[in-house]
């Protein structure tokens, strides 16, 4: 189903950002897992056994595992694409627009796939995946104005996907830092941190200075770092199709590790978790815990 474009003005997303309480609804706590080897190659074929979980150094029991390169997959897959539409993009729309469509063309698996729009303003729609054809049109109607709002950006998208049941990975592509955000980097941080989502930031920064360059590129990297996504950052527009190919195949290398914590209390807090292999030679790529649900007591 097709859900109606959002455009949040200036004054709206004050009022939504002061109100957001952003909280965990479900108690199986999840966990999207890369993994490399010495190389940094990504490692396929791992089976649920080749994983341990310790929540606050507690072993927990696995209770669900997925692959991203299983056909059918017990997990519904949630794609998100936020899309810099900003008045900078206007000599590089076009082919960022077809990588951005080819890249989407190249999951048939997700179950549906939300595109967010940012410029000075940010819009939303949702579209299944029978929808493809309306989800191309918006992304080649979109015409560049406007300025940069790419945290408010991130933080609609995750006020959005936290009660989405399944697999959340977000695609971000932008060509340049935020200028006009309500929100901030802190806070956009601890979005994160509560969320659930695996992030993929594509950075094309040609047109920026050294030093803004650097600066986005640590940006950009500590946001999908956080998630245990990764940043890309392609030198020319040529390069774009080829990076959004890596990103596709992190994202059929994941696997999704999920289980039902011992700790019962559901008092919002902190809980670190560490995500083992226990083949030799392999590193892990996840967050690094979660908060906790929180309900009031009555």
């Amino acid at each position: 189903m097709r859900i109606a474009a959002v455009a949040l003005g200036w004054l709206a997303l004050v009022a939504w950002l002061h109100g957001q309480v952003f909280r965990s609804a479900i108690d199986m706590a999840s966990f999207g897992v890369t993994v490399t080897d010495k190389k940094g190659e990504l490692a396929t074929g791992l089976v649920r056994d080749d994983f341990e979980v310790f929540e606050d150094g507690v072993r927990q029991d696995v209770t669900l595992f997925a692959r991203g390169d299983q056909a059918e997959s017990p997990i519904d897959l949630h794609l998100g694409l936020l899309f810099d539409t900003s008045g900078s993009m206007e000599e590089k729309i076009g082919f960022s627009r077809s990588a951005a469509i080819k890249f989407l063309n190249a999951v048939p698996d997700a179950k549906d796939i939300t595109l967010v729009a940012f410029d000075t303003q940010v819009r939303v729609t949702r579209y299944g995946q029978n929808e493809f054809a309306r989800l191309v049109e918006r992304i080649r109607r979109r015409k560049p104005d406007g300025m940069t709002a790419l945290y408010d950006a991130l933080g609609v998208y995750l006020d959005g996907a936290q009660d989405e049941a399944g697999r959340r990975v977000l695609v971000l592509y932008t060509d340049g830092g935020d200028t006009n955000s309500v929100m901030t980097y802190t806070e956009i941080q601890d979005l994160l941190r509560s969320s659930d989502i695996t992030l993929y930031a594509v950075g094309f920064l040609a047109d920026l200075t050294q030093s803004q360059q650097m600066d986005q590129r640590m940006r950009l990297r500590t946001l999908a770092e956080l998630t245990g996504g990764q940043a890309f950052f392609p030198d020319a527009l040529k390069e774009l199709d080829g990076t959004y190919e890596r990103v596709l195949k992190e994202m059929r290398a994941q696997y999704t590790i999920g289980y039902l914590s011992t700790n019962a209390r559901t008092d919002g807090s902190w809980r670190k978790v560490e995500v083992k292999v226990t083949r030799p030679g392999l590193k892990i790529r996840t967050r690094r815990g979660y908060f906790a649900p929180f309900r009031k007591q009555p």
